[in-house]
């Protein structure tokens, strides 16, 4: 992709891409929802020159892959929202069923964390031990005192990401917190390690996870949800409008209607590599447009991007399952999707957010 950035001409700017990922979009104040209220502006696809067409295609695709929400908002305002297959329990799938965010859950963790951070109420670079006691791990004193917060945002506690049998990958016991190398030298996709982000929250800032997360950003920009433990792991559950909420507060940078919820400063690093060898990682979410990325469960480093298929410029919160929060500043655009996925058994679901995209990419033409 070849660009010329800041091209003066006769009194304006000319900006020139090749390529399909990142032409920017044009400037548009963005809708935000009010909050208490089921109203949500929408625009047609056909107000936007979107193909039409290809929906149906897209909607297939959707179905055969057990989606049970999908939505698309473009400048905030809904463009596709599709509800399909049944709950958890009995029933139809609707906007007011709740389903899990799985691993995409971090992200909003990432956060609450940051918002703490803020408010003086936790330092990234002090030891978890600081808020979790010694002795949270199996680690050696020394060993233990070497982890800090922002390891576990980055993933690179050097925590053992698949300890030895009957511990598992989830597994907070201290027992399965086994040293594996020094923080900061490795990165790992380590879920018990960021479930213990959940305990440092309410240790720094003296409240319940849910009700300091309810009053920082639920409440603030019209959320519902809650966390349910799901063995060892802290699951958030959520309609899929309080979803698309979240990633509508993302795609401003962490601003709700004027507000600052999430710190710039803050927001910047939960969308820039956060360590140097996973380059499509920031804090707990994940990053497209990098020459390479890293998955869970492997120490292998894969070339080329982690969707291809989409904008260069979009960041997610991904899930097992396909629980998916796109977020492309470039075109403006919020993705979000719940359900299962029959085809794509990884904790994070790669293959299916790529096919995904070339389902996307034929409806949305300009």
């Amino acid at each position: 992709m070849f660009k010329a950035y800041k091209v003066l001409l006769i009194g304006f700017l000319t900006t020139i891409s090749c390529g399909k990922k990142n032409d920017p979009a044009p400037s548009a104040a963005l809708y935000f929802p009010p909050i208490g209220s089921n109203t949500w502006e929408s625009v047609t696809p056909a107000s936007l020159g979107w193909n039409e067409a290809a929906i149906p295609d897209l909607e297939s695709y959707l179905s055969a892959t057990g989606t049970r929400a999908f939505i698309v908002l473009k400048d905030g305002k809904v463009v596709i929202e599709e509800y399909m297959g049944t709950q958890l329990t009995n029933g139809a799938f609707t906007a007011s069923s709740t389903w899990y965010w799985a691993s995409a859950g971090k992200t909003l963790t990432a956060a609450l964390v940051g918002i703490a951070n803020s408010q003086g109420k936790i330092n990234l670079d002090a030891k978890t031990s600081d808020y979790l006691g010694a002795g949270w791990s199996s680690l050696t004193t020394a060993q233990e005192n070497k982890i800090t917060v922002r390891n576990q945002l980055t993933m690179t506690t050097g925590l053992d990401d698949a300890p030895p049998s009957p511990a598992t990958t989830d597994c907070t016991d201290p027992v399965c917190l086994i040293y594996k190398a020094d923080p900061g030298t490795r990165w790992a996709y380590h879920t018990a390690a960021y479930t213990l982000l959940d305990g440092v929250v309410t240790a720094a800032t003296g409240q319940p996870l849910d009700t300091y997360l309810g009053v920082q950003i639920l409440s603030r920009i019209g959320m519902d949800g809650s966390h349910q433990m799901s063995g060892y792991n802290n699951v958030f559950y959520s309609t899929p409008r309080s979803m698309a909420r979240f990633g509508l507060l993302l795609l401003n940078k962490g601003v709700w209607n004027g507000a600052t919820i999430i710190p710039q400063s803050y927001f910047n690093l939960m969308v820039a590599t956060s360590q140097n060898f996973n380059f499509s990682y920031g804090y707990l979410t994940w990053l497209n447009g990098k020459n390479s990325f890293m998955v869970p469960q492997s120490q292998v480093v894969f070339s080329g991007e982690l969707t291809s298929e989409a904008p260069a410029d979009m960041f997610a919160a991904m899930g097992k399952n396909g629980q998916i929060i796109n977020v492309v500043p470039s075109k403006s655009l919020v993705v979000i999707r719940m359900g299962d996925d029959t085809q794509d058994t990884g904790l994070v679901s790669f293959t299916f957010q790529s096919g995904l995209w070339t389902k996307l990419n034929a409806v949305m033409t300009k």
